[in-house]
């Protein structure tokens, strides 16, 4: 049974069964991501869950508290993507670009469609914006030291990093609808407009692996530039 039957328990549950804190968190970042903001209320997701709406206050304390926990799971995961990303082995910089790249294609590891709905939820809440200034910092601050690491100067780097994000996150912003196979035709040329060298055929192959991504079956035409 999927992840989805699961949240909207469509499960035999024992008598007062309540389900857990993680069962409602993600049916709350599921209506947030489906329908927005408003959906994430306590009776609609008690009825989706097919769990009474007293059980919701054995792992919370209100929907503030609610909203709350699904700003910490964004950050955690989100954010913390970036900053894993930026800090993992690299023996060259373009081999640490792909590394941060990789997460924009990987979405068990980072959720877009997590930071679009978060991003609109900032602008109906300040504290909510904060918190996403406070992020876009974090990820920027993850970046530009990836630079400075590989020897770039701090200004260098600062541009560098904002390059490569404010990129990324545009694709987000935008919501921009294209295959798999093309977006990573750009791969190789945007990593060498960001470090100013492409990258080599074993980093190219080796981020394709890690992307279980195969471009002889997907498209002929797209061969790593070496």
């Amino acid at each position: 049974m999927d992840k989805r039957s699961e949240i909207a328990g469509e499960t035999e549950k024992p008598s007062g069964w309540r389900g857990s804190r993680e069962i409602w968190l993600q049916a709350a970042k599921r209506a947030l991501l489906d329908n927005g903001l408003d959906a994430v209320k306590i009776q609609p997701l008690a009825n989706s869950l097919k769990i009474s709406r007293t059980s919701f206050y054995w792992f919370f304390k209100d929907r503030n508290a609610l909203l709350d926990a699904l700003l910490e799971e964004w950050e955690t995961k989100n954010t913390g993507a970036f900053v894993t990303a930026c800090e993992s082995y690299a023996e060259t910089t373009t081999e640490a670009v792909l590394n941060l790249i990789t997460v924009f294609h990987d979405e068990e590891v980072f959720e877009p469609q997590l930071d679009f709905a978060i991003r609109g939820w900032a602008h109906q809440s300040d504290s909510v914006m904060a918190r996403v200034n406070a992020a876009d910092e974090r990820r920027l601050a993850a970046i530009r030291e990836m630079f400075v690491r590989f020897g770039f100067a701090s200004d260098d780097a600062d541009v560098r990093a904002r390059t490569v994000y404010l990129v990324q996150i545009g694709y987000i912003s935008m919501q921009v609808q294209e295959s798999v196979a093309t977006r990573m035709s750009r791969v190789q040329r945007y990593v060498e407009i960001y470090t100013g060298r492409p990258p080599i055929q074993s980093e190219v192959d080796r981020f394709h692996s890690r992307l279980n991504f195969r471009p002889h079956e997907t498209d002929a035409s797209l061969h790593p530039v070496a």
